[in-house]
């Protein structure tokens, strides 16, 4: 099923035009955390606990393939980030009680070839809670490095960390927290455009929730303290937004869960200024 509305927003004082496509996925993506293009179609996989594998689907929510991911294991599988040589499976998801976060090293023809253990500096507790800074939905790729957002339950802001794209086991400390008033959910870079793209929720005090696009343009990590990002509603509130893949400086794809009812989806949204 095909769905198509516009929205206008006023972000940043800038009347833009929010075009958004929507497209049923199987249910079977029914928890669909991320999103990469794979051989000129998108890649997504499951997390809380699915089967370790990655399906491959084109732009109409036809599963073409799926894949196993051997020697792997699914704690919880966030957010997928993918390079000229490999794929970033991050096993990141967290609510304070993990000591086995993990980022999976895939080569270009989703074969496992090694691994990240990673852990926080400052996580001294590992007790399970509803409100923690220790989870982490958002993983990019960065030149030689792996970018983490945290979704930082107790604040609504997002911590920044490095990670190389090497095996090995880091302790990480932030590089940066950023007030995005959201819990960020996915995430893409584009090194061309020097463009980062978060996905967030707020819930408000009536628990309504309100989903957002959160654009970094001229994104630079030696001006890291002084970035600056627009943040633009998008008109979703019945499904979770959980990634999200750049495909032009006004276009992006998007995936959500189904939380249960329906069916999770695919969204085509175009931000474009009038």
């Amino acid at each position: 099923m095909l769905k198509h509305f516009l929205v206008f927003l006023l972000p940043n004082l800038i009347f833009c035009q929010l075009e958004v496509t929507e497209i049923e996925l199987p249910k079977i993506l029914r928890e669909t955390s991320a999103l990469e293009y794979y051989r000129g179609n998108f890649i997504t996989l499951n997390d809380s606990g699915g089967e370790p594998k990655l399906y491959s689907f084109n732009s109409y929510g036809e599963i073409l393939n799926e894949y196993k991911i051997n020697g792997s294991v699914n704690r919880d599988w966030e957010s997928l980030a993918a390079d000229n040589n490999n794929f970033y499976i991050s096993d990141t998801g967290n609510r304070g009680n993990r000591k086995d976060l993990t980022i999976y090293i895939l080569d270009q023809s989703l074969v496992l070839k090694d691994s990240i253990q990673i852990n926080y500096k400052t996580q001294k507790k590992f007790k399970k809670k509803k409100k923690d800074r220790y989870d982490a939905e958002a993983l990019v790729s960065f030149g030689s490095d792996l970018l983490l957002f945290s979704k930082d339950w107790k604040n609504y802001k997002t911590q920044i960390h490095i990670i190389p794209k090497k095996s090995g086991s880091y302790s990480l400390q932030p590089i940066a927290e950023v007030e995005v008033n959201s819990l960020i959910t996915g995430g893409d870079y584009d090194p061309l455009q020097k463009k980062l793209v978060l996905t967030g929720t707020e819930y408000t005090k009536d628990n309504e929730r309100k989903q957002y696009l959160i654009l970094f343009s001229n994104f630079d990590l030696k001006n890291i303290n002084n970035i600056t990002f627009d943040k633009h509603q998008i008109p979703v509130s019945s499904a979770q937004i959980e990634a999200i893949k750049i495909s032009d400086s006004e276009t992006f794809w998007l995936t959500s869960e189904n939380e249960g009812t329906g069916f999770p989806r695919l969204f085509k949204v175009c931000l474009s200024d009038f």
